[in-house]
């Protein structure tokens, strides 16, 4: 089984507003809503491949009813923990102002909470998968992730980390099967500015110097990178298409990578399909579908250097 969690999930109100004017009332031209948060999209996507999964994360208020009952929608089994204090948030992205987001804040998350979701984690067992995705609220301490991967230790689960900053840097001495920065993230770490794929690459290679089993950088419109565990170099170009919507992935080439990985246990298979399945949802107005992701597929090529 593959479980997600997501610490701060939302219903994203997708949302285009021609002729924006500051200050004044302005109406929408299109709108869409989905529920959000970065591993309930790989949840979402692991399903449109026919991979079964449990998302975990925390709910509260109408809004948190509203994603169990979207989530539970797409066939994925749900196990949220209901939260007291607040709702859970709603994002507004407006998809025409040049990716302009206002996000919520999300409710208050009590140390009974915490308590809850490590209980669940502590029954995955060997042969399991756990995606930590995703920003966290703060009355969450960074060291979250750090924490339930140090109670998953010698259990034979693979963890995959998608997050920033110290969230990230936390959880490498346990040696997370996969990390997904993508480029301006991978800069920030390490205080550079990043362009290139070979610029990309020794900074890959010094994060899994410091303990990520696979390193996978997505790069936009640029493609991605991936230094496996063996040290191999994956480079591949973004195929081509139309740009429509960019939310969501980076969490669909997470998705795409571990179901490539999980059905042919082979690396450049995973990162192809990773890339396959990402450019597949930016290409489509939702997250991407198997025929989607399938048809991308056929127009993906990659190099590899041993």
């Amino acid at each position: 089984m593959v479980y997600t969690v997501t610490f701060n999930p939302s219903l994203d109100y997708i949302v285009e507003v021609k002729s924006f004017e500051l200050g004044m009332t302005n109406r929408t031209s299109y709108e869409h809503m989905l529920p959000g948060g970065k591993g309930i999209n790989v949840s979402i996507v692991l399903n449109n491949l026919e991979f079964d999964t449990t998302a975990f994360g925390f709910v509260a208020g109408f809004t948190g009813k509203q994603i169990c009952d979207m989530v539970s929608e797409y066939g994925i089994n749900t196990d949220f923990i209901q939260v007291d204090n607040g709702f859970s948030r709603i994002n507004m992205k407006i998809k025409n102002i040049d990716g302009t987001e206002i996000n919520g804040m999300g409710p208050q998350i009590s140390e009974d909470n915490l308590h809850s979701l490590v209980s669940k984690i502590d029954r995955l067992s060997s042969g399991d998968v756990l995606v930590l995705a995703g920003s966290i609220p703060s009355c969450i301490s960074d060291d979250i992730y750090r924490r339930i991967m140090g109670r998953l230790q010698g259990r034979d689960v693979k963890i995959i980390v998608d997050a920033t900053s110290r969230l990230l840097l936390n959880v490498l001495e346990y040696h997370p099967f996969l990390i997904k920065p993508n480029q301006h993230e991978l800069g920030d770490i390490f205080g550079v500015k990043l362009e290139s794929k070979e610029e990309v690459i020794p900074y890959a290679r010094k994060l899994k110097d410091m303990g990520a089993v696979n390193v996978l950088i997505s790069m936009g419109g640029k493609g991605a990178v991936l230094i496996d565990e063996h040290g191999n170099v994956y480079e591949a170009d973004a195929p081509k298409g139309e740009l429509k919507n960019s939310v969501g992935a980076g969490d669909s080439m997470v998705a795409g990578f571990m179901a490539g990985y999980l059905q042919t246990c082979n690396y450049e298979d995973a990162f192809r399909m990773g890339v396959a399945t990402g450019s597949a949802s930016a290409f489509s107005e939702n997250l991407a579908t198997k025929r989607e992701i399938s048809e991308v597929l056929k127009r993906v090529e990659v190099t590899c250097k041993r």
